[in-house]
């Protein structure tokens, strides 16, 4: 009997412990993290231009380990180096989720159980309704395709779009 007491608190340590990791990772996004829906030119395609949503956290070199933290804990995405050459000593690097999967099954479920709390929930929520319209297949018709495009230009306000 003691030794399934242990296992227990062993269990709740565990749970504890992501649900701190959430918290944190959380807080991390709302610094360091964005969501975006970028267009791409890709003649291959219908309309000439490719829409991706992705879920990056960019750091410097000495933070490394924090992204591979996140990355460990969603179980997804890849980490880029970014050189820099301009008068900054430290490359840069970026987690980046690209899948549509991973962002909807293991992105988006995190950040509706870890709400962020800066601008950035504003641009969270309209990237969720985004990508919900990407999993329906929805940006393969014209319609869908302008609204997901709408949808995307209202995001990220800082930033100049299209």
């Amino acid at each position: 009997m003691a030794k399934h007491h242990s296992e227990n608190s062993t269990d709740a340590d565990n749970q504890q412990e992501r649900l701190g990791m959430g918290h944190w990772i959380s807080g991390f996004s709302d610094g360091e993290g964005c969501f975006t829906i970028s267009v791409i030119r890709n003649l291959t395609t219908r309309f000439g231009k490719q829409i991706f949503p992705e879920f990056v956290i960019t750091q410097g070199a000495k933070s490394l380990s924090a992204l591979e933290k996140i990355k460990k804990f969603f179980g997804c995405g890849s980490i880029v180096l970014n050189k820099r050459y301009d008068n900054h000593n430290e490359h840069l690097y970026r987690y980046c989720v690209r899948s549509i999967s991973d962002l909807q099954t293991k992105i988006v479920p995190f950040f509706n159980n870890f709400p962020l709390r800066t601008y950035k929930r504003n641009d969270f929520l309209i990237f969720k309704k985004a990508l919900a319209m990407m999993v329906k297949k929805k940006h393969l018709t014209e319609s869908g395709w302008e609204k997901i495009l709408a949808l995307a230009s209202s995001m990220n306000r800082r930033k100049k779009r299209f």
